[in-house]
Parts: structure tokens; sequence; C-alpha cells
């Protein structure tokens, strides 16, 4: 891989005797994988080890470990049902310094792909709130579709620019994500367009968008209330200098214990302002790609704002359609979901109380009971994927290797004594719904899914 000279000039002025190092670990070093295990699905941790053997943890994340992708596969079916993420070992960092607690309302402005949502969704663990939001349509649909598949209940989905959610959510949130847009200098290993887009120019005009995008997140942020900063470059620009801007703002920087064997961010690089308690990682000296993150906390104190709810009409929902979705519940979950269902189009969800997305775009408000057909409502996948199976009445148990799971899988009918709906379990672990009749099990595994195992 050959650096820009630019960038080159800059990284051994930064490093100094340890550029050598740097540039021999980041032109040929080796490269990092890594998984994060999903707390939210009880004994899951367990359950990949026995199938795939034990695994080393990422020093910097809890659930974090580093894998080998030839080995554990995003075709298994563990995969499918939701009991780890495909993340950037470094990537991890940034969730896991945030000091989320139960009951917290969450933001993640630059959510998609998901990695650090369903982190912070699993620190939640069901409780509070997540607003995970991406303003690029196709990446907000990708990252629905992932929080969809890690179970999480609590999500609501937006695709927005910073700046529309500013209007609707001023000092609602007690904890903040905020993995910006950047240069993605610690990526060049992996991502080799990166390379070809780089400049300093870039590196410059990332910062000042990142400014924008930060100065909309202050504004949703509660006095009190804790925000990381993070990118995936080398940049003071984008790093340092805008860490020390954060501190301009009234924030004020925060250490992060779960980060402290990482690399100290370098104050002089932020132009003497106190940024030493940011963490940098570098492939050299950590295994993981390239990462910055900071954690800050807003001055002053104060209780999270509420919303004025500006369409009261919009909580009620039709009466027939709960009806139809509370028969459904009995038939299939041992106990009922607790909480406010409102009627979204032709989907059914279970939404956390006392927020309004009317006039936002909304890929999911919640969790996504089912779907109306005509006289009935149909189980929805996530559904599926956000029960445990203690949770559920009747179900089909299948092991990895079994063939009936294969078949299922390609969305083939297979063999089943039980009657009415039923989720189908790889190991104890939802991974779809059935509806048996006959001794056979009718397959409502979603089509999209079933074409990735089929191609």
């Amino acid at each position: 891989m050959t650096l820009p000279n630019a960038f080159e000039e800059r990284m051994r002025a930064m490093l100094g005797a340890g550029y050598e190092d740097f540039c021999a670990a980041f032109t040929g070093g080796e490269t990092y994988s890594g998984i994060r295990v999903n707390i939210l699905k009880k004994g899951a941790k367990e359950a990949i080890e026995k199938e795939f053997g034990t695994m080393e943890q990422v020093d910097w994340c809890a659930e974090g470990y580093y894998a080998d992708k030839s080995v554990i596969s995003g075709s298994h079916p563990y995969h499918l049902a939701g009991l780890f993420y495909f993340q950037e070992p470094s990537a991890m960092c940034a969730a896991a310094a945030l000091p989320i607690e139960a009951g917290d309302r969450v933001l993640d402005l630059c959510a998609a792909p998901g990695g650090k949502s369903t982190q912070a969704a699993a620190k939640l663990g069901g409780t509070g709130l997540l607003v995970a939001n991406e303003i690029v349509g196709s990446r907000a649909q990708i990252l629905s579709s992932n929080i969809e598949r890690m179970g999480v209940r609590n999500a609501v989905v937006t695709n927005e620019s910073p700046d529309s959610l500013a209007k609707v959510f001023p000092g609602y949130f007690d904890k903040m994500l905020v993995d910006a847009p950047c240069s993605g200098e610690g990526m060049f290993r992996k991502e080799p367009r990166a390379v070809t887009e780089w400049s300093v120019e870039h590196t410059v005009s990332c910062g000042e968008r990142q400014k924008n995008i930060l100065s909309s997140a202050l504004e949703m942020l509660r006095p009190g209330g804790m925000l990381v900063y993070s990118t995936c470059t080398f940049a003071p620009e984008e790093n340092e200098k805008i860490a020390a801007w954060l501190i301009e703002q009234g924030m004020e920087i925060c250490p992060m214990p779960e980060l402290s064997m990482l690399s100290s961010a370098v104050s002089e690089w932020g132009g003497g302002a106190d940024v030493s308690a940011a963490r940098r990682i570098y492939p050299h000296l950590h295994r993981g790609e390239g990462h910055f993150a900071a954690l800050f906390r807003k001055r002053g104190d104060g209780e999270r704002r509420e919303q004025k709810i500006k369409k009261a009409a919009k909580a009620a929902s039709p009466e027939d359609a709960v009806k139809l979705y509370r028969r459904l519940e009995k038939d299939i979950l041992k106990a009922p979901l607790e909480g406010k269902i409102m009627l979204f189009g032709e989907g059914l969800y279970l939404v956390s109380e006392g927020i309004d997305v009317s006039g936002l775009r909304v890929l999911r408000c919640g969790l996504r009971l089912g779907t109306v057909k005509k006289n009935r409502i149909e189980p929805s996948h996530a559904l599926a994927l956000a029960m445990s199976a203690d949770e559920l009445k009747s179900r089909v148990e299948l092991a990895p290797g079994d063939e009936r799971l294969m078949r299922y899988l390609r969305g083939e009918v297979i063999e089943c004594d039980a009657k009415g709906w039923c989720a189908v379990c790889v190991n104890g672990y939802p991974i779809g719904w059935g509806k048996a009749s006959g001794g056979v099990l009718k397959n409502h595994f979603p089509k999209g899914l079933r074409a990735m195992r089929n191609s």
C-alpha cells in the first residue's frame, strides 16, 4: 500500500521515533477481526465458544473478542439469531467508554451500520430508550435490520439530519454517541479506497462537518449528560482539535477507565487544551485499526426535558388491530408484553412511552410485533428475535447442523408435530416463525434472508 506523502510526513512528525514501527504495522502488519457477544441473549458466549472454541477477549470491551472469520461465519445460524455482531475491535471502544445506566435515554447520532447502537442497547438491557439515527437512507435500512437481528426491543430508528433531530429533542437525552463521519485514515489497511480519497483539505473539511454535527448533538444533550465523540482517523484536525473545540463549547472532558490501556491523546495537537483523557488506538501498539475516542460531560445539572407531544391523536391505535394482536399473543407468548401498542402503516409496534416521532422519517418505532392482515395479525420476525425461548409457548428446537434447520433457512417446509404458530429455535435461541399444521411447518422465515442463504 502506497501512502500519500503528506500523510506520511504528518504521521512522522506526530510519532517521532515510533513512526517506523507504525509504518511497518500500517503497511504490512496483521489485521484483526472481532465479534461482540450479544448480552441480551442469555448464555450467548458459552453457546458460541461451545460451537467455535475459546475466544480471546478485546482489552477495552468486556463483550468483545477477536475472531477468525474463516471459522466464525456470518452464515452461521447463531449470527442469524443475533448471538453476536461482527465489529472492528477498535470500534468497540466508544460505546464501552460511555457510562450508560438502566433507564437512560441514549442517542446514537451517526449510527449505521449499527455496531455501536446495538452495543449501547445491550448496556441498557431492555430499559430506557435508544434512538439510532442515520442520515443516509440505504444505510439506515441496514441499521434497522441489525437492530432487529440483535433482538433490541426499545429502539427507534430514524433517517434524519442532526439539525432536524435537534428541533424535536432539545435537552432530551442522557447519553450520546457521535461516531462522526471522518477521513477514515485508521481504516486505510482495510479500505484502500479511503487512501485514494485522502487529502489534507479533506481532513480539514471533515473537522468542520464534525463541528456542525456536534453542535446539533449538544442541543439534544441534557445538562449533566455524557457524550462520547469518536472517529476512525489519526488526523488531529478531526480528533484533538475537535475535543478542544468541545471544551470551548462548555463540555468537560472526562477520564475513561475502560480505555486506560490505550494511548493518550496529545494536548499539544489540540492547540494546548488538556485533552489527554481522550484515547487513541494505533495498529503498532494495540490490536486494532486506528481509532480515537473522548468522553465529555455537559456542564451544569438538570432534569432531561420532555417533548411537547404535538399530535395526541397519534397515540391512539385502532382497537381492532390491538385486540387481534392480544389474541395472537395469548397463543404464542407465556405472558403479555407491557407497554403502549401503536399502528404505523400495516405494522403494529410496542413503543416507548413519552416519545413523539410525528414529522420524522422513522424506519422502526420500537419493537415490531406483527403485520396487520385481513382479520388477523401475523407475528413479525423482530418479535421472534426479541424473545427468549422461555417466553415462548410453542417452539421447534433444532441444532446448528440439523438438516431441517438448513431447509428452514432456505424457506422450505419442514416436519413438525406442533400446531399453530411456532418459534423455530437453534439450541434454544429463536431464529424465526413457522405455522404448523398436519405434521409440517409452513415457513415464515423472511424471504430476503432466504435469498442470502440460497445465493
